[in-house]
C-alpha cells in the first residue's frame, strides 16, 4: 500500500498538544510539513486583540480556559525543559527538528508563502487537527487526496471552534470525536468516522477535549489507512447551526451544572504539557 505523505496543521494549546505529539512521533516519515498557527497571531489581532474580542463575545467566565489552553502552557515552557525523549511533554516544534520533519509557521492559511510550503513538501493529504483557521477551495484541492479535519465533537451537532463546551451543556452530554472531509464551510464536510467517550462529571471542557483527541488517535489511523487504500467511506452530514464561542448567559448555565470550561486538573496538566 503507498504511504500517504501528510501536511499536518496545528496549534499548540493544552487541549490537543498531547495527542498531536504522540500522532506525530508514532510515525515520523509520514509527515511531510507540520503547519503550525500561533493563536496570537499579528494576522488575527494578537493577544490583546483576541482577548478583547472573547470578552465582548463571552465575558470574564472563558477568562481561565482562554489562559490554561493557550497562555499558561507558554509560561510553562519557558520555565522547564523536559528531556526531549518525553514526547508528550516536549513542544511539537522541537520534537519535528529532532526528527527532521519539515515545519513552517501558518500566519495566513490562504497566503501565497502556506501554499508555496504545501506545494515544495510534497503532501498528499492536508490534516488539520486542533487548527484555527478556515481554508479555502483551491487549497484544499492544492493536494491530491484534499484534506480531513480532527473534530472534537458529535457532528453534525457542535459545529465551532469549543465543541466540548457546547456537549456539556447539553442534557444529556453526549462526547465524541469526529473525522470529516475538509470543506471551506466550517465542520460540513462529509462524515468519515467518529468515536464516542463516556461522560466523566469531573472533567472540564478543556479535559473532555485533551482526551477525546488522544481516544481518536486508533481511529485516526484507520481512516489514514482507508484513505490510502481507497476504500474510505464518506457520510454527507445535513449542516447544523453553528455553535461559536459561548455567551455569558451559556457560561453561567455551565457553572450552574457544576461543570467548568476550565478546572483546577488542567492546571495540573499544563505543568506537565508546556508548549
Amino acid at each position: 500500500m503507498p504511504r500517504v505523505k501528510i501536511a499536518l496543521l496545528t496549534m499548540e494549546a493544552l487541549a490537543a498538544a498531547r495527542a498531536v505529539r504522540r500522532f506525530v512521533a508514532s510515525d515520523p516519515g509520514r509527515i511531510a510539513l507540520v503547519g503550525f498557527s500561533d493563536p496570537f497571531r499579528q494576522e488575527a489581532g494578537g493577544a490583546l486583540g483576541q482577548t478583547v474580542k472573547r470578552m465582548r463575545s463571552s465575558g470574564p467566565r472563558l477568562l481561565p480556559y482562554l489562559f490554561l489552553n493557550f497562555t499558561a502552557p507558554r509560561i510553562v515552557g519557558a520555565l522547564r525543559r523536559p528531556p526531549e525523549r518525553d514526547v508528550e511533554a516536549t513542544p511539537l516544534g522541537r520534537t519535528c527538528a529532532r526528527l527532521g520533519v519539515p515545519t513552517t509557521p501558518v500566519g495566513d492559511v490562504n497566503g501565497l508563502a502556506f501554499r508555496e510550503a504545501l506545494a515544495a513538501s510534497g503532501a498528499d493529504l492536508l490534516l488539520t487537527f486542533h487548527f484555527d483557521q478556515i481554508l479555502r477551495a483551491d487549497v484544499i484541492a492544492a493536494t491530491r487526496l484534499g484534506g480531513i479535519n480532527v473534530h472534537c465533537g458529535l457532528l453534525p451537532e457542535h459545529r465551532g471552534p469549543v465543541p466540548t463546551i457546547h456537549a456539556l451543556l447539553d442534557d444529556p452530554v453526549a462526547l465524541g470525536c469526529s473525522i470529516h472531509r475538509l470543506v471551506p464551510q466550517i465542520d460540513a464536510g462529509a462524515l468519515l468516522a467518529q468515536m464516542r467517550m463516556p461522560n466523566d462529571p469531573r472533567m472540564s471542557a478543556i479535559e473532555a477535549a485533551a482526551r477525546l483527541h488522544e481516544a481518536v488517535l486508533p481511529t485516526l489511523d484507520a481512516t489514514l489507512a482507508d484513505i490510502a487504500a481507497g476504500r474510505a467511506v464518506e457520510t454527507p452530514l445535513p449542516t447544523l447551526p453553528y455553535r461559536g464561542f459561548p455567551t455569558p448567559a451559556e457560561l453561567k448555565r455551565l457553572a450552574a451544572k457544576g461543570r467548568r470550561a476550565a478546572g483546577w486538573r488542567d492546571v495540573r496538566a499544563v505543568w506537565s504539557t508546556p508548549a
